[in-house]
């Protein structure tokens, strides 16, 4: 495996701790600024909202830009706009420099993708990928609690320079790392050949690991094959699931760290081992269900939704009682991470080649959920109800994403019906859509 590939999954490690180490650090964040909890939450709110707009508006402005050039770009800004939130005196600059700092991550996402793609064999993309984007995995392990202990010694605004400081240096991995310009198209076997550093020739597919287009094909072509990609029913319903899975479980993650401390009555030093706990659950979670997702999608989904719901009422129900929240918070974070795989799953067998706008609004979706999560926990915090109330949303939430599995487990089977023709093979369907395999 090229070891540019394990530079972008620290790249995109560096850019997940920032986005769940605010979970740990609003009490003293809310202290610092003088807003209140429930404002403070607002900042993990603007990451994902930047996220969301950030993704496929990205996505589509760098087809044509050199990937490492653009991966750089991203970087660059984002260690700019951590640095501006550690040294900023407000909450607003703050919750500007979030926004910034999102869109650029929610760039780098995409743009790494297909370049871990390019970066491999066809048969090996697959382990690229879950290299690179495993990178947020190990943040919610290692990063969200070490940035949590970073900051209840050093102060909030230290975690905010040791993100810089990470981002900065994945920035010289990328420039030493990745090849430069962008992959030549393929030939006729769409097959692209690897040299020694592992860099490609060709992208397979027509002409982009991403399939938009060939050598010939103009800018305006492939986006009209990208927005076309857009269109099928079962894949908005896919990304109604994204975004209210993993939300579900960031409606409790969001204010867990308060409710450890102002409910449960746990010392702050406790805070990160817990956390830990979350990030070794979620690690065990997405590893078990990227092992199933391909050949079950569904019933991961409905398994892995139907534990966020129990888990988080049982934190809700249980919050005064460290060792049921101890016991919980793992289960958590693994069913929550478990359906991350089988999400993507069921997105991409909704569209074709072009591929480049639908995969990017996954991020997009996801962040929707994850800009609703702690805003809803926030006001149910705000009307009075306590912390608790956070985990309670979380459960709501993810009994409507049960719905919407459902909706597109029904959805498939009313077209896998159609798609047989008369004396005709059927089109091949995904294989558990009765939920029952």
């Amino acid at each position: 495996m090229p070891w540019a590939i394990y530079v972008l999954g620290f790249a995109i490690f560096a850019q997940g701790t920032s986005e769940f180490m605010l979970a740990g650090l609003l009490p003293d964040m809310a202290a610092d600024l003088g807003v209140s909890v429930p404002a403070a939450g607002l900042l993990i709110s603007a990451y994902a909202f930047g996220m969301v707009l950030g993704a496929p508006v990205l996505a589509l402005a760098t087809l044509r830009l050199p990937r490492r050039t653009s991966l750089l770009a991203f970087l660059g800004v984002f260690v700019l706009v951590h640095v501006a939130g550690a040294l900023t005196p407000g909450y607003e600059l703050l919750l500007a420099s979030r926004l910034l700092g999102a869109f650029a991550c929610a760039g780098f996402f995409g743009v790494a993708a297909g370049a871990a793609i390019d970066l491999v064999p066809a048969d090996a993309r697959g382990r690229a990928l879950a290299i690179v984007i495993g990178g947020i995995t190990v943040s919610t392990v290692l990063g969200v609690p070490g940035g949590t202990f970073v900051g209840q010694h050093l102060g909030w605004r230290a975690a905010f320079w040791t993100v810089a400081a990470l981002s900065a240096v994945a920035m010289a991995g990328v420039a030493a790392a990745l090849p430069g310009g962008r992959p030549e198209a393929p030939g006729r076997d769409g097959a692209g050949s690897t040299s020694g550093t592992g860099s490609t020739s060709g992208t397979g597919g027509a002409g982009r690991a991403d399939g938009v287009g060939g050598a010939d094909g103009t800018l305006g072509s492939r986006l009209r094959e990208e927005l076309r990609s857009m269109t099928a029913p079962g894949l908005w319903i896919a990304y109604g699931t994204c975004a209210l899975s993993f939300s579900s479980m960031m409606a409790t993650f969001s204010y867990l760290g308060a409710l450890l401390t102002g409910t449960t009555g746990l010392p702050e030093s406790r805070v990160p081992l817990v956390l830990a706990l979350f990030g070794a659950g979620a690690l065990a979670g997405i590893t078990v269900g990227g092992r199933v997702a391909d050949a079950h999608p569904f019933a991961t989904l409905t398994v892995g939704m139907s534990g966020v719901v129990a888990a988080s009422a049982g934190i809700a129900l249980g919050a005064g009682h460290a060792a049921a929240v101890i016991v919980l918070v793992p289960l958590l974070g693994a069913f929550g991470l478990a359906t991350n795989p089988a999400v993507n799953v069921r997105v991409y067998a909704n569209v074709g080649e072009a591929r480049t706008l639908a995969g990017a609004t996954v991020t997009s979706a996801f962040n929707v959920g994850n800009t609703l999560a702690p805003w809803l926990g926030g006001l149910a915090i705000g009307a009075g109800f306590g912390y608790r109330s956070a985990a309670w949303v979380g459960a709501a939430m993810a009994v409507a994403a049960l719905g919407t599995v459902a909706l597109g487990a029904a959805v498939e089977r009313r077209a896998a019906r159609r798609a047989v023709p008369a004396g005709g093979p059927a089109a091949p369907v995904t294989p558990d859509v009765s939920l029952g395999r």
